[in-house]
């Protein structure tokens, strides 16, 4: 009897060893930055490669030195990186880049709203991407509050805020909370975002590791809590878009599977107030932009018209 309890024991304790380890190693794999958060010139040559369209943009932009950046201070002492392009309008544009990507990528959305639709533009290196302040990120939830900070700093009477993926997703998060005064028009643009960290994460265990919610997400979710003050399961943008009362553009691709499909029909029904869903045909995680360019445009014109 006595060896059977020590045996149970040493098992237990095995287990619990490499439970500790395995949540330690999935925090690090989910959260740890892009060892190339740094590196401008590659995402220079993706987007231009991507997005063509954008190398002239570029071009005129640094002619007149238009494209300008500027480092804002949080309340909790840490420092944010955001690029921006004031056109004189009295309309915002907020734009969100996704996991452990940066702003640069995301210039053919500036272009979009600077060229096309007469937007003054703000793009954020969200905390532990680029050159803000952070070691581990915080898929939109914490950073839902920074976005509050960049809105505040460049508030005009009309603003939009547009993220793609983990921006989607940070959009959604910042959409259920209480925006600053003075702005009398604000919408949201969700492209490709997840419900909740919760969600994504275990799809991820489930599609890389073939591995089950419990026990890992459990005990990572609470590492996560101990060490950064935020958990998977609070970090919900179908809880925050419940509270949302603001019009908001949900698009997603048809054949997603990095952010499946599915998450985007449950959010859009979880929307009150003014909404509108658009699925893109043939398009994976991202690329509804970069397949549907006309349309995407036609929707973002649509969607923002004033007096909708």
């Amino acid at each position: 009897m006595k060896k059977a309890v020590i045996y149970i024991s040493v098992a237990l304790a095995i287990i619990v060893v490499i439970l500790i380890g395995g949540s330690f190693y999935m925090l690090q794999y989910s959260l740890g930055p892009n060892p190339a958060r740094l590196d401008a010139d590659r995402a220079y040559k993706e987007l231009f490669t991507d997005y063509p369209e954008t190398v002239e943009w570029m071009d005129s932009l640094r002619r007149i030195n238009a494209l300008h950046d500027t480092i804002l201070t949080m309340p909790q002492g840490y420092q944010c990186h955001a690029y921006y392009i004031l056109t004189g309008s009295n309309r915002t544009a907020l734009v969100i880049h996704g996991w452990r990507d940066m702003p640069i990528r995301y210039f053919y959305l500036a272009r979009i709203y600077e060229r096309e639709l007469g937007y003054n533009v703000v793009i954020p290196d969200v905390y532990a991407h680029g050159k803000s302040d952070g070691e581990m990120i915080r898929m939109g939830w914490l950073d839902r509050l920074d976005m509050l900070r960049w809105l505040e700093t460049f508030k005009t009477d009309t603003m939009v805020v547009h993220g793609v993926s983990m921006g989607g997703a940070t959009t959604m998060m910042l959409s259920g909370e209480k925006m600053p005064s003075g702005i009398k028009d604000i919408r949201f643009v969700d492209d490709c975002g997840y419900t909740s960290v919760w969600d994504e994460f275990a799809g991820e265990l489930k599609n890389q590791f073939g591995l089950p919610e419990f026990p890992l997400m459990h005990s990572t979710s609470l590492l996560c809590q101990l060490l950064y003050d935020w958990n998977f399961d609070e970090a919900s943008s179908l809880n925050q878009v419940r509270k949302c009362r603001y019009p908001m553009l949900f698009i997603h691709g048809d054949s997603d599977t990095f952010v499946p499909t599915e998450m985007v029909y449950r959010l859009f029904a979880a929307k009150r107030g003014p909404k509108e869903l658009w699925i893109t045909k043939n398009t994976d995680h991202g690329h509804s932009y970069k397949n549907h360019r006309a349309d995407y445009i036609r929707h973002l014109k649509k969607f923002l018209r004033p007096n909708r």
